[in-house]
Protein backbone atom coordinates (compact mmCIF):
# COMPACT_ATOMS: atom_id res chain seq x y z
CA UNK A 1 0.00 0.00 0.00
CA UNK A 2 1.70 3.09 -1.35
CA UNK A 3 -0.90 5.44 0.07
CA UNK A 4 1.06 8.08 1.40
CA UNK A 5 3.26 8.94 -1.58
CA UNK A 6 0.08 9.01 -4.06
CA UNK A 7 -1.23 11.10 -1.58
CA UNK A 8 1.96 13.23 -1.68
CA UNK A 9 2.40 13.71 -5.68
CA UNK A 10 -1.36 13.42 -6.45
CA UNK A 11 -4.59 15.72 -6.21
CA UNK A 12 -7.50 13.13 -6.21
CA UNK A 13 -8.39 13.82 -9.86
CA UNK A 14 -5.35 13.26 -11.26
CA UNK A 15 -4.45 10.32 -13.48
CA UNK A 16 -0.91 10.40 -13.55
CA UNK A 17 2.18 12.12 -12.15
CA UNK A 18 4.24 15.20 -13.41
CA UNK A 19 7.52 15.38 -11.87
CA UNK A 20 9.78 18.30 -12.18
CA UNK A 21 13.00 17.90 -10.81
CA UNK A 22 16.20 20.31 -10.58
CA UNK A 23 19.58 18.28 -11.92
CA UNK A 24 22.52 19.92 -12.81
CA UNK A 25 20.60 22.80 -13.12
CA UNK A 26 18.16 21.10 -15.76
CA UNK A 27 13.95 20.52 -15.37
CA UNK A 28 12.33 17.16 -16.60
CA UNK A 29 9.41 15.47 -16.36
CA UNK A 30 8.50 12.57 -15.96
CA UNK A 31 4.65 10.91 -16.45
CA UNK A 32 3.94 7.69 -14.61
CA UNK A 33 0.30 5.94 -13.75
CA UNK A 34 -0.69 6.40 -10.43
CA UNK A 35 -0.58 2.57 -9.79
CA UNK A 36 2.82 1.89 -11.35
CA UNK A 37 5.10 3.54 -8.90
CA UNK A 38 6.32 0.21 -7.79
CA UNK A 39 6.98 -0.47 -11.26
CA UNK A 40 8.69 2.66 -12.00
CA UNK A 41 11.11 2.26 -9.15
CA UNK A 42 12.44 -1.22 -9.59
CA UNK A 43 12.52 -0.78 -13.45
CA UNK A 44 14.09 2.54 -13.65
CA UNK A 45 15.18 3.76 -10.06
CA UNK A 46 17.04 0.73 -8.32
CA UNK A 47 20.33 0.74 -10.59
CA UNK A 48 21.88 4.08 -10.94
CA UNK A 49 24.59 2.77 -13.53
CA UNK A 50 21.43 2.95 -15.85
CA UNK A 51 21.82 5.58 -18.76
CA UNK A 52 20.29 8.96 -18.17
CA UNK A 53 19.24 7.74 -14.87
CA UNK A 54 18.88 10.78 -12.87
CA UNK A 55 16.50 12.29 -16.05
CA UNK A 56 14.59 8.86 -16.29
CA UNK A 57 14.30 7.68 -12.61
CA UNK A 58 11.44 10.06 -10.74
CA UNK A 59 12.06 8.42 -7.13
CA UNK A 60 16.38 8.03 -7.40
CA UNK A 61 18.41 6.23 -5.05
CA UNK A 62 19.36 8.45 -2.10
CA UNK A 63 22.88 7.06 -2.43
CA UNK A 64 22.94 8.28 -6.43
CA UNK A 65 24.52 11.80 -7.42
CA UNK A 66 21.35 13.31 -8.67
CA UNK A 67 21.03 16.29 -6.51
CA UNK A 68 17.64 14.79 -3.90
CA UNK A 69 18.16 13.67 -0.85
CA UNK A 70 14.75 13.96 0.67
CA UNK A 71 13.41 10.49 2.01
CA UNK A 72 10.22 10.55 0.80
CA UNK A 73 11.91 11.94 -2.35
CA UNK A 74 14.21 8.95 -2.91
CA UNK A 75 14.66 5.21 -2.99
CA UNK A 76 17.06 3.14 -0.81
CA UNK A 77 18.31 -0.22 -2.44
CA UNK A 78 18.52 -3.32 0.68
CA UNK A 79 19.85 -5.90 -1.93
CA UNK A 80 19.85 -6.10 -5.66
CA UNK A 81 19.92 -8.91 -8.38
CA UNK A 82 19.30 -9.96 -11.92
CA UNK A 83 15.80 -10.89 -10.69
CA UNK A 84 14.67 -8.99 -7.65
CA UNK A 85 15.12 -6.09 -5.89
CA UNK A 86 14.61 -4.68 -1.88
CA UNK A 87 13.89 -1.20 -1.25
CA UNK A 88 13.03 0.47 2.14
CA UNK A 89 9.07 1.41 2.00
CA UNK A 90 7.96 5.05 2.54
CA UNK A 91 6.54 4.28 5.29
CA UNK A 92 9.83 4.52 7.10
CA UNK A 93 10.49 8.08 6.61
CA UNK A 94 10.36 10.13 9.33
CA UNK A 95 10.03 6.85 11.51
CA UNK A 96 12.39 6.00 14.63
CA UNK A 97 15.57 4.25 13.33
CA UNK A 98 14.11 0.54 15.16
CA UNK A 99 10.93 0.76 12.50
CA UNK A 100 11.61 -1.84 9.35
CA UNK A 101 9.21 -1.89 6.83
CA UNK A 102 11.04 -2.89 3.03
CA UNK A 103 9.88 -4.24 -0.18
CA UNK A 104 11.01 -6.93 -2.25
CA UNK A 105 10.00 -7.11 -5.86
CA UNK A 106 10.65 -8.94 -9.28
CA UNK A 107 12.27 -6.81 -11.69
CA UNK A 108 10.18 -7.95 -14.79
CA UNK A 109 6.78 -7.02 -14.75
CA UNK A 110 4.62 -9.07 -12.67
CA UNK A 111 1.27 -7.43 -11.22
CA UNK A 112 0.28 -9.46 -7.79
CA UNK A 113 -0.74 -12.79 -6.09
CA UNK A 114 -2.79 -12.99 -9.11
CA UNK A 115 -0.42 -13.13 -11.84
CA UNK A 116 0.69 -16.40 -12.70
CA UNK A 117 4.38 -15.42 -14.00
CA UNK A 118 5.19 -14.65 -10.20
CA UNK A 119 8.30 -16.79 -9.13
CA UNK A 120 8.50 -19.15 -5.70
CA UNK A 121 12.32 -17.48 -5.52
CA UNK A 122 11.45 -14.10 -4.75
CA UNK A 123 10.27 -15.50 -1.16
CA UNK A 124 13.69 -17.03 -0.20
CA UNK A 125 15.16 -13.59 -1.69
CA UNK A 126 12.69 -11.67 0.61
CA UNK A 127 13.31 -13.51 3.92
CA UNK A 128 17.22 -13.76 3.57
CA UNK A 129 17.15 -9.89 2.88
CA UNK A 130 14.18 -9.26 6.24
CA UNK A 131 16.99 -11.39 8.44
CA UNK A 132 19.32 -8.65 8.21
CA UNK A 133 16.99 -6.14 9.91
CA UNK A 134 14.01 -8.14 11.64
CA UNK A 135 14.35 -10.81 14.58
CA UNK A 136 13.89 -13.86 13.20
CA UNK A 137 10.55 -14.87 15.05
CA UNK A 138 9.17 -11.40 14.17
CA UNK A 139 9.93 -11.90 10.50
CA UNK A 140 6.59 -11.51 7.93
CA UNK A 141 6.67 -11.22 4.90
CA UNK A 142 3.26 -10.21 3.41
CA UNK A 143 1.37 -9.53 -0.05
CA UNK A 144 -1.99 -7.80 0.14
CA UNK A 145 -5.10 -9.00 -1.75
CA UNK A 146 -5.42 -7.48 -5.65
CA UNK A 147 -8.26 -5.39 -4.00
CA UNK A 148 -6.67 -4.52 -1.23
CA UNK A 149 -3.43 -2.55 -2.81
CA UNK A 150 -2.62 0.73 -4.86
CA UNK A 151 0.30 -0.82 -6.73
CA UNK A 152 0.15 -3.44 -9.70
CA UNK A 153 3.54 -4.54 -9.13
CA UNK A 154 4.13 -7.35 -7.14
CA UNK A 155 5.58 -6.61 -3.97
CA UNK A 156 6.07 -8.55 -0.65
CA UNK A 157 6.23 -6.18 2.57
CA UNK A 158 9.01 -6.85 5.21
CA UNK A 159 7.87 -6.09 8.43
CA UNK A 160 7.60 -7.37 11.95
CA UNK A 161 4.64 -9.10 13.37
CA UNK A 162 2.61 -7.34 15.75
CA UNK A 163 2.49 -8.62 19.53
CA UNK A 164 -1.09 -10.58 19.06
CA UNK A 165 -0.52 -12.07 15.60
CA UNK A 166 0.40 -15.30 16.31
CA UNK A 167 -2.47 -16.03 18.88
CA UNK A 168 -4.68 -14.73 15.95
CA UNK A 169 -3.26 -17.51 13.25
CA UNK A 170 -5.27 -20.22 14.32
CA UNK A 171 -8.47 -18.94 13.27
CA UNK A 172 -7.27 -18.86 9.36
CA UNK A 173 -6.17 -22.73 9.38
CA UNK A 174 -2.70 -22.08 8.36
CA UNK A 175 -0.59 -24.05 6.42
CA UNK A 176 3.26 -25.62 7.29
CA UNK A 177 6.21 -26.14 4.55
CA UNK A 178 9.53 -27.23 5.32
CA UNK A 179 11.29 -24.35 2.86
CA UNK A 180 10.48 -21.14 0.85
CA UNK A 181 10.32 -23.05 -2.57
CA UNK A 182 6.76 -23.44 -2.35
CA UNK A 183 4.96 -20.89 -1.23
CA UNK A 184 2.77 -19.80 -3.94
CA UNK A 185 1.82 -23.01 -4.39
CA UNK A 186 0.87 -23.78 -0.98
CA UNK A 187 -1.22 -20.22 -0.82
CA UNK A 188 -3.19 -21.21 -3.97
CA UNK A 189 -4.20 -24.80 -3.09
CA UNK A 190 -5.43 -23.21 0.65
CA UNK A 191 -7.29 -20.52 -1.50
CA UNK A 192 -9.03 -22.62 -3.20
CA UNK A 193 -9.82 -25.15 -0.57
CA UNK A 194 -11.67 -21.66 1.31
CA UNK A 195 -13.07 -20.80 -2.18
CA UNK A 196 -11.08 -17.79 -2.28
CA UNK A 197 -10.69 -16.00 -5.63
CA UNK A 198 -8.53 -12.60 -3.92
CA UNK A 199 -6.41 -13.55 -0.98
CA UNK A 200 -3.56 -12.29 0.65
CA UNK A 201 -0.91 -14.08 2.07
CA UNK A 202 1.89 -14.01 5.12
CA UNK A 203 4.61 -15.86 5.76
CA UNK A 204 6.26 -16.40 8.91
CA UNK A 205 9.12 -18.75 10.71
CA UNK A 206 7.01 -21.02 12.95
CA UNK A 207 10.66 -22.92 13.87
CA UNK A 208 14.00 -23.10 12.68
CA UNK A 209 13.39 -24.87 9.26
CA UNK A 210 9.46 -25.08 9.24
CA UNK A 211 7.55 -21.52 7.90
CA UNK A 212 4.13 -20.73 8.66
CA UNK A 213 1.48 -20.13 5.30
CA UNK A 214 -1.57 -17.94 6.60
CA UNK A 215 -4.24 -16.92 3.59
CA UNK A 216 -6.63 -14.27 4.36
CA UNK A 217 -9.59 -12.35 2.37
CA UNK A 218 -8.45 -9.52 3.83
CA UNK A 219 -4.93 -7.57 3.98
CA UNK A 220 -2.69 -9.77 6.09
CA UNK A 221 -0.36 -6.68 6.81
CA UNK A 222 -3.31 -4.35 8.41
CA UNK A 223 -4.54 -7.49 9.99
CA UNK A 224 -1.01 -9.45 11.72
CA UNK A 225 1.64 -6.96 11.29
CA UNK A 226 3.77 -4.08 12.62
CA UNK A 227 3.32 -1.87 9.12
CA UNK A 228 3.48 1.79 10.49
CA UNK A 229 5.07 3.45 13.27
CA UNK A 230 2.29 5.99 13.60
Amino acid sequence: MWGAIIRAFWPKVALALIVSIGVSSQAFAITVARDDILLHIVSQCVDPSKANYCSQCMLPRRDANCGVSECKKTNEVWALNTQYAAIRDIKMCGCPAEFVHGLAMPREVITGVEDLNRQEGIWQFAWDVATERIELDLIALVVNPKSQRTQNQLHIHLVRLDKNARSNFSQYAPSYVNSLENIWATAEKDARSKELIDYGVLVAQQSPGKYIVVVTPNSPEAAFTQWSCN
